[in-house]
């Protein structure tokens, strides 16, 4: 794995067909080296924002349709360590009318299976504003590069 961090499709873990490679940071570790379990939902942000670029999707969410997170689920299998290459493969899943489940699966060195996490976005017409039904363009950049079959 690279020094440096990269992303991009995959076809190494099916389903999952994105994936990022980095190595942990200090930052996302406590005084042991061990990442703290609290950084993983930074990690997965890492790894949504680069799957998001690569489908040339609106990082934060398109225009009347702002992503924030409504569930995070995480079952957690090993430890990763500070400076650990480490991969996160990217899935959406599932496609609803106003929001969408993303998974994902965290390996560290040598393919080391160290968490698998489950999380749903919403759409909101605003911050703090009611939820928006998914913008098609967003749909369809989604449902094509999965394979998923168009939901509402």
């Amino acid at each position: 794995m690279s020094e440096v961090s990269s992303a991009g499709p995959t076809d190494e873990r099916p389903p999952f067909r994105f994936s990022l490679r980095m190595r942990t940071d200090f930052a996302d570790t406590d005084l042991a080296g061990i990442v703290y379990y609290g950084r993983f939902s930074h990690l997965c942000d890492r790894a949504v924002v680069a799957y998001r670029r690569q489908l040339g999707l609106a990082l934060l969410g398109p225009a009347g349709h702002v992503l924030v997170l409504k569930a995070f689920e995480c079952d957690f299998l090993a430890s990763l360590l500070f400076d650990e290459p480490t991969e996160i493969f990217v899935r959406t899943s599932q496609v609803g009318r106003t929001s969408h489940t993303v998974r994902y699966r965290v390996e560290g060195d040598g393919g080391r299976h160290a968490a698998d996490i489950t999380q749903t976005f919403v759409g909101l017409e605003r911050y703090g504003g009611k939820p928006s039904p998914i913008p098609p363009d967003m749909r369809g950049a989604l449902t094509e590069f999965e394979g998923l079959a168009e939901s509402r």
